[in-house]
């Protein structure tokens, strides 16, 4: 169980980490240069470069052993994020050096996700744990960090000055790399690696593509995790921000992120204790109804109280399929091509939030906020029904019972 544990411990920390930043870097920026226009400059800087990184280092992923890859992505991340409080306090941090350090931050963020991510198999099947088990196991501790990180970095912005909070994820990514340089490297070596030469980078990199969009199950889960990801995003980032502050209530958006954060842990956890009481399709077309329902109650921006609850529910639905989407495209997916899907799969996930909070952003200065709410519920709900109905999300249970190493 020593494998696992360090694998799960290493992705705690890392999503801690990324949380923490989240909320206190855009307010460090704010303070150090005093313009809200920085703050939206740093993150159109860096999100280029992580798609790009996502995109292209997968094959780097699928060529070296998958344990030293996550070990250096972590640490790329790590010294990229305490660079900035070290140049904060030789000559002062500018715009520009958040962007700098942004940039190279990026090439670790994302490709560290996909190496971790990839390396879950692997894991897996050196422990008892089944691979739906440790996927549900991560989700929810995944769940876990979003709730308890915004308040964390609250707390850390008030006990500390400026970029001196950085120094605390710039430890986790640390410690991530810690963590993960315990598991030992026969586990980071996929089992179905080709004793033949390798193809071009290039190739690679197209037959990575071509995994992706010529395998009916593996497309479809990537186009509902990208349009999930595209409507969770433009209501978190833009259309429930713009609510509160027209009702002039801006405190009480972090309750609401809170309830669906809390919602995805009990999803995540309803979701291993129960993995095999029910088929995959129940779990999948459970979750989509229940998350549509949420994103239908959030979409009325009715009172506050209902969107508590439909925040708890939209998070609840997310958790009780969420695992099962990641285990689908895994199942799916040579070990082999694994980074090089998944470094796709991020590197959508990566554009999709950005393109979501423009395309929402323009529907309520041209239209109205009602009309951008519904309109992305709209969306989220034909997409669930569209998956539903497709044949490729039928039967999703295995041919034969899944096997583990003694």
């Amino acid at each position: 169980m020593r494998t696992p544990a360090l694998y799960l411990a290493s992705y705690f920390v890392s999503v801690l980490g990324n949380s923490i930043a989240a909320i206190a870097l855009p307010l460090i920026v704010l303070q150090s240069t005093g313009s809200a226009m920085s703050a939206g400059w740093v993150a159109a800087a860096t999100a280029v470069p992580a798609v790009l990184a996502g995109l292209f280092m997968g094959v780097v992923i699928d060529r070296i052993n998958r344990v030293t890859s996550s070990v250096v992505t972590d640490l790329v991340s790590a010294a990229s994020v305490a660079a900035l409080p070290i140049v904060d306090g030789l000559v002062g941090l500018e715009v520009g050096w958040f962007v700098l350090f942004g940039v190279v931050g990026s090439l670790g963020d994302v490709p560290g996700m996909t190496a971790r991510e990839a390396l879950l198999p692997r894991v897996a099947r050196s422990s008892t744990i089944s691979t739906e088990r440790l996927i549900g196991l991560r989700e929810s501790l995944g769940g876990i960090s979003l709730l308890i990180g915004p308040a964390v970095a609250g707390l850390l912005m008030t006990l500390f000055e400026g970029s001196t909070v950085l120094w605390v994820t710039a430890g986790t990514s640390f410690l991530a790399a810690l963590l993960t340089l315990g598991i030992p490297r026969h586990v980071g070596r996929p089992d179905d690696a080709p004793a033949t030469a390798p193809l071009g980078a290039w190739n690679e990199f197209v037959e990575g593509w071509r995994l992706l969009t010529r395998t009916r199950l593996v497309a479809v889960v990537t186009g509902l995790s990208l349009l999930s990801v595209m409507t969770l995003s433009a209501f978190q980032a833009l259309i429930l921000p713009v609510h509160f502050t027209l009702i002039d209530q801006p405190g009480r958006l972090g309750f609401v992120l809170t309830s669906i954060a809390a919602g995805l842990l009990t999803g995540s956890a309803l979701y291993v204790a129960f993995t095999h009481r029910l088929t995959r399709r129940v779990w999948l077309v459970t979750g989509l109804l229940v998350s549509s329902l949420g994103f239908l109650v959030i979409g009325l921006l009715p009172t506050t109280w209902l969107l508590l609850t439909g925040g708890f529910v939209l998070g609840l639905g997310s958790g009780l399929c969420g695992a099962l989407l990641g285990l689908l495209t895994i199942s799916a997916v040579p070990e082999s091509a694994l980074g090089r899907v998944m470094g796709t799969q991020n590197a959508l996930m990566t554009a999709a939030a950005p393109a979501a909070i423009l395309l929402a952003a323009v529907v309520i200065e041209q239209v109205s906020l009602t009309v951008a709410a519904l309109g992305f519920v709209a969306l989220w709900v034909l997409t669930s029904v569209v998956a539903v109905a497709d044949p490729a999300l039928r039967d999703l249970d295995p041919n034969e019972p899944e096997t583990v190493d003694a």
